[in-house]
């Protein structure tokens, strides 16, 4: 089924849940209904469905990286030389092996994955590129950008109206 076709099914109650739950994770099943008028049981039938179906992946709390002492964030373009060849895929297994790395994306453009990586130094990032991704099979480039001020950071979704 397509994204689009899935979207219609989402009423007004379900993308208050969604949006409610982005703003604070911890919600009660009570408070919950309690914020949407309705009974728990309802609440809870709906909440369940939302999961069931993938609107609503995990949960968890947004921590703030500088107090955790990663000082350092990266994005970094990496290209691989070859396409045909199995080190794309081995990269991609391998690569969730690393927490600093936040995300991955294989990408259009100049680059074939984008990184977004965190460390507690430069020199700390600097081992990460030297002694993970420069061992790495099939790499033939990689260009990383650093971070100087953040300003804005999220992994709230819109939820459309």
């Amino acid at each position: 089924m397509s994204t689009n076709r899935l979207h219609h099914q989402l009423d007004d109650t379900d993308r208050t849940i969604l949006r409610l739950l982005q703003q604070d994770g911890t919600l009660s099943n009570p408070k919950l209904a309690g914020h949407l008028s309705l009974s728990v049981t309802p609440c809870w039938r709906r909440l369940k469905r939302l999961e069931d179906e993938g609107y609503i992946r995990d949960y968890q709390a947004n921590l703030d990286r500088r107090k955790l002492g990663y000082d350092v964030l990266a994005f970094v373009s990496l290209g691989f030389g070859a396409h045909g060849d199995e080190a794309p895929n081995r990269f991609e297994a391998a690569i969730h092996e690393h927490p600093e790395v936040l995300s991955c994306h294989k990408i259009t453009g100049n680059a074939d994955y984008l990184l977004q990586v965190v460390a507690e130094s430069l020199d700390a990032y600097s081992a990460f590129v030297e002694n993970v991704l420069r061992k790495m099979d099939g790499i033939h480039s990689i260009h990383s950008s650093l971070a100087l001020r953040e300003i804005k950071s999220s992994s709230r979704l819109p939820v459309p109206e």
